[in-house]
C-alpha cells in the first residue's frame, strides 16, 4: 500500500474523515450502482466490495436503500458491524418511513433527498413550499438519530438557480452537514457544471457540497472534476461508473483524473483499482469496455509504431501513468498493421531470434499484410510463425546464392 495516497485517517475536522487534506469521496457502489437495471450484489458481494474500498481508503459509503425492505436493511447493518474505517451512509426518500427504516439500519448518516426542479417536483407532486416547509422538519427529525444529515438537490442541474440556492442556504441554516447538487439525467457539461457550483458557492461557502453526476451524454468525470475544480469538496462516484442509465461517474477515472490533470492527490490507494474494477465487473455481469480509461483491457496497450519506438526509449512519452500506479502490470506491445520495425526488433531480441535491418523489414512487410487479410492483430504465436516462414525463406534465398 502507498502509504503517499492515504489520508491521515486520524485526522477528522468535520464529520466527514480527511475533508479538507483531500478530495472527499462517497463511493456509491452499493446504492446507485446497484441500482443499475438488472444488477444485484449478494450480502457476501456487498461485503467482498465493502473491504476492497476500505483497502483504498474511501472515506464513506453510501451503503443502501433502508426502504427497500428486511433484506436491504439487513445487509446494511451487517456492513455497519463490521467495524470498517469508513463512513456509511442510508439514501431516503423525504418522508418519516424511510427514516425510520434508516434508523433500523445503524448507518453514521442519512441521506434525504428531494426534488429541487420543477419537473421532479410536479412528477412527485411537490411544490416548492412543500420542500421547504418539510426540509426544516425533516433536519430537525433526523439530527437526533443519526451521527449526521446529508440532502440531496434531485435534479439540481435542471433547478431554477434561484430556487436551488434557497435550498441551499436553508439546508445550510437547518443544521445539514453536506448538501448534494445531483445531475440526476446528466445534462450538465463541465462549463455550466463550474458555473453550477460557483454560484451556489458564492451564497454559502462553508458547507460541504457533493456533487453526484450521472453520465448519460458521457462527461460525468469531466463534470466531477469541474465540480471539484469550483469548490465542491465531496465527489460522488461508483466503481467501473456502475449505475442507472449509462452510470455515474467512475470512481478510478475521477481519482486519476485529479492526480495526472489537475494535479491533486486523490487520496486513496490507487494500486488496488484493477483488482476492485474486476472484481465488482465480474459481480455486476457489467464487464468493462477495452478501452475504457484506467482499467479497460486496453487503457494502457500500444501498437503504432511511432509510439512503441518512443516508448522503447522512455514509457512516459505516450502513457500518462505507469500500469503500477493503479495496480496493473505494463501491457507488451500489440503486432498489427500499425507495428514499427523496432516493435518487432524487441520482440526478435527478446526471444534471441536472428535479425539484420533488411530481414526485419520483410518481416514488417509480412506482419502488416497478414494483420490487413486477418482484419486484426496478431497473436504472438501468429508472429513467430511468420518469423519462421521469412527465416527459411531467408535461408533458402542465400543458398541458392551461393549455388549460382
Amino acid at each position: 500500500m502507498i502509504e503517499r495516497n492515504k489520508p491521515d485517517r486520524a485526522n477528522i475536522s468535520s464529520p466527514f474523515r480527511g475533508l479538507g487534506d483531500y478530495p472527499y469521496f462517497i463511493d456509491t457502489t452499493l446504492r446507485d450502482g446497484e441500482q443499475a437495471p438488472g444488477v444485484v450484489f449478494g450480502i457476501t458481494e456487498k461485503i467482498r466490495i465493502a473491504e476492497m474500498l476500505d483497502d483504498i481508503c474511501i472515506p464513506e459509503i453510501e451503503i443502501g436503500t433502508p426502504a427497500m425492505g428486511d433484506k436491504e436493511i439487513s445487509d446494511i447493518r451487517t456492513i455497519c458491524n463490521m467495524g470498517f474505517k469508513f463512513k456509511t451512509l442510508a439514501w431516503c426518500r423525504a418522508n418519516k418511513l424511510d427514516m425510520y427504516c434508516a434508523s433500523k439500519a445503524g448507518t453514521n448518516g442519512i441521506h434525504l433527498s428531494f426534488p429541487v426542479s420543477k419537473i421532479l417536483m410536479q412528477a412527485m407532486d411537490k411544490s416548492p413550499e412543500w420542500v421547504m416547509l418539510n426540509l426544516c422538519e425533516m433536519i430537525h427529525i433526523a439530527s437526533d438519530k443519526f451521527e449526521y444529515v446529508t440532502i440531496g438537490a434531485q435534479d439540481a442541474s435542471r433547478a431554477e438557480l434561484s430556487f436551488l440556492k434557497e435550498f441551499v442556504l436553508a439546508a445550510s441554516s437547518f443544521g445539514a452537514s453536506r448538501v448534494r447538487l445531483a445531475d440526476t439525467v446528466g445534462v450538465l457539461n463541465p462549463m455550466t457544471t463550474f458555473e453550477l457550483v460557483t454560484n451556489i458557492r458564492s451564497v454559502q461557502k462553508e458547507i460541504p457540497l457533493e456533487i453526484h453526476a450521472h453520465n448519460d451524454l458521457g462527461m460525468a468525470t469531466a463534470n466531477t472534476l469541474a465540480a471539484y475544480m469550483a469548490g465542491a469538496n465531496c465527489l460522488s462516484t461508483t466503481v467501473n461508473g456502475l449505475g442507472e442509465r449509462a452510470g455515474n461517474a467512475p470512481m478510478e477515472e475521477v481519482a486519476m483524473a485529479l492526480e495526472m490533470s489537475a494535479k491533486t492527490s486523490c487520496g486513496l490507494n490507487t494500486t488496488k483499482f484493477q483488482e476492485l474494477s474486476d472484481y465488482v465487473a465480474k459481480v455486476s455481469k457489467r464487464q468493462v469496455g477495452d478501452s475504457k480509461p484506467v482499467t479497460g483491457k486496453m487503457a494502457l496497450t500500444h501498437e503504432s509504431g511511432i509510439h512503441t519506438n518512443s516508448i522503447l526509449k522512455n514509457r512516459s512519452s505516450y502513457q500518462l501513468f505507469s500500469a503500477e500506479k493503479v495496480g496493473r502490470k505494463e501491457e507488451e506491445f500489440i503486432i498489427g498493421k500499425h507495428s514499427g520495425k523496432a516493435t518487432l526488433e524487441f520482440f526478435m531480441m527478446q526471444a534471441g531470434l536472428f535479425f539484420d535491418d533488411e530481414f526485419s523489414l520483410r518481416l514488417l512487410y509480412l506482419v502488416k499484410s497478414t494483420s490487413e487479410k486477418l482484419k486484426r492483430a496478431i497473436s504472438k504465436d501468429e508472429f513467430f510463425k511468420l518469423y519462421s516462414q521469412e527465416y527459411i525463406q531467408t535461408i533458402d534465398r542465400e543458398l541458392s546464392i551461393i549455388k549460382y
